[in-house]
């Protein structure tokens, strides 16, 4: 194979080529928005799929194809000819893969939908990297593959073996593919764990968004666990400000790393996991009641026991993140929800 370029990335006498996957997603599409203020060139990859309103998704879409030096391609991952085609034709100089089949529990009931999506999708997506190397591909996981680990806060040289739903186990599986191409094919490779993102044009599949829309209509909410549940909810605009700095700096292989005590985070080849939340969970019912303020009204609670594949508790450790791009979130959530919140009524009339 073609050994990856090292070319650092361009100045702004100079435009970058980007290839995002999951382009009208919900962080796909705010990634996209960034790297386009930033003059940089998108080729945006989506096969907008209708796992929720693709109204949303056309809507996200219908902003990007607005700017200049963006170009979007209608693609399913699954189909390795037509992905192939977009990298031999764009020729990407990094690459972000954001696109997925997400939701926790809906991979109970539709496993084959994350089999073709996010096993068959990704291999497909290395494939092309393999063939047309980038100079960094940064790729989503999940906070999900930590499962049943009750160790706080998560770091990613824990052990994350014990995945409790077939979705955590698909984000699992892309990091253990991931460092394989890393180490075969010298790919500078990067994965992000993302910890429970929010904030406008986010998915109304999420529990911020359903509460939203719940809480404005006056309709009942299902509190899972009684309430007692702990997540690490995390900005957009953070969230994107950490992918793009990390797609400035390509994985190397870690000089200090040892075979005989290996830890999880890095590896000798090109590869890197990193967490990215903001490192201060909020319990379940403290941010209803924040949601409660912000809307001015009481929501109507359904309590209810612990659903299928969930877990417990969500709890960032951000310091090798903080260490390679000398960010890490920070947002507060009633900012962050204020701003979603003031979005949803706009775009909903609501």
């Amino acid at each position: 194979p073609t050994t990856p370029s090292a070319a650092p990335w361009p100045g702004p006498d100079r435009l970058a080529r980007v290839l995002v996957t999951g382009a009208a997603g919900f962080i796909g599409y705010h990634a996209t928005e960034r790297l386009l203020a930033d003059g940089h060139e998108v080729v945006g990859y989506d096969n907008l799929n209708s796992y929720y309103d693709p109204a949303l998704k056309q809507a996200r879409l219908a902003r990007l194809n607005a700017r200049d030096g963006f170009r979007f391609v209608d693609g399913d991952l699954a189909d390795g000819a037509l992905l192939r085609g977009s990298f031999d034709e764009f020729q990407p100089e990094r690459v972000l893969h954001l696109a997925a089949q997400a939701g926790v529990r809906y991979s109970i009931d539709h496993p084959f939908s994350y089999v073709s999506s996010n096993l068959v999708g990704f291999a497909n997506l290395l494939e092309a990297c393999r063939a047309v190397p980038p100079a960094h591909l940064v790729f989503a996981s999940s906070s999900s593959v930590y499962g049943a680990n009750r160790r706080l806060p998560f770091a990613t040289d824990d052990r994350s073996d014990h995945p409790v739903s077939l979705y955590a186990a698909t984000k699992k599986s892309n990091e253990a593919m991931a460092h394989a191409y890393a180490h075969l094919f010298g790919i500078p490779t990067s994965g992000l764990r993302f910890f429970t993102v929010y904030g406008p044009w986010g998915r109304p599949d999420m529990a911020y968004f359903s509460f939203t829309r719940a809480i404005l209509a006056g309709e009942t909410i299902r509190v899972f666990n009684n309430g007692e549940l702990m997540r690490d909810f995390t900005y957009i605009d953070d969230v994107v400000t950490g992918i793009v700095r990390l797609l400035e700096h390509p994985a190397a292989p870690d000089p200090d790393w040892n075979a005989e005590d290996p830890v999880g985070g890095s590896s000798n080849a090109p590869f890197r996991l990193y967490n990215i939340g903001n490192h201060s969970p909020v319990r379940l019912m403290d941010f209803i009641r924040t949601l409660e303020r912000i809307i001015g009204r009481e929501a109507v609670l359904e309590m209810a026991p612990m659903a299928a594949g969930d877990v417990h508790a969500t709890f960032a450790d951000v310091e090798p993140l903080a260490r390679a791009t000398g960010f890490s979130p920070d947002t507060p959530i009633e900012t962050g929800l204020r701003r979603f919140v003031d979005w949803y009524r706009d775009y909903y009339r609501a």
